[in-house]
């Protein structure tokens, strides 16, 4: 019901800031509580952020919180992640995700919808 394209990642020197942006498209595209993720080869695909889809309500990873800011725009139907203060742990390929009903932020078998992921390297 909601498709969903990431961009915006690259490659950024420890310290920098990279804004991931996630364009969702589809029947009511911002009706949808949305998360970002990122997964690094052969890991679980880990939690980062997520918003509600009225923009009221975020969440995020103890990981980033302080550093990472999530927000929507739901008049261009879009999500972005601003990542600032960036880490070389950060460097993973990030996802953003759709789901109608909430029902736990932190967990990516909840999310319902995919993209093909953008990828983040944050050199030291």
């Amino acid at each position: 019901q909601v498709q969903l394209e990431e961009s915006g990642g690259g490659l950024v020197q420890a310290g920098g800031s990279l804004r991931l942006s996630c364009a969702a498209s589809g029947r009511n595209p911002n009706a949808y509580n949305m998360g970002w993720f990122r997964q690094v080869p052969g890991k679980e695909r880990q939690f980062v952020a997520s918003i509600t889809w009225n923009g009221g309500n975020v969440y995020y990873a103890d990981s980033v919180k302080g550093r990472f800011t999530i927000s929507r725009d739901n008049a261009k139907n879009m999500v972005y992640l601003q990542m600032n203060s960036l880490k070389p742990d950060d460097t993973a390929d990030y996802y953003c995700a759709a789901v109608f009903r909430l029902r736990d932020a932190g967990l990516a078998t909840q999310f319902d919808y995919w993209g093909r992921g953008t990828q983040v390297t944050v050199s030291s």
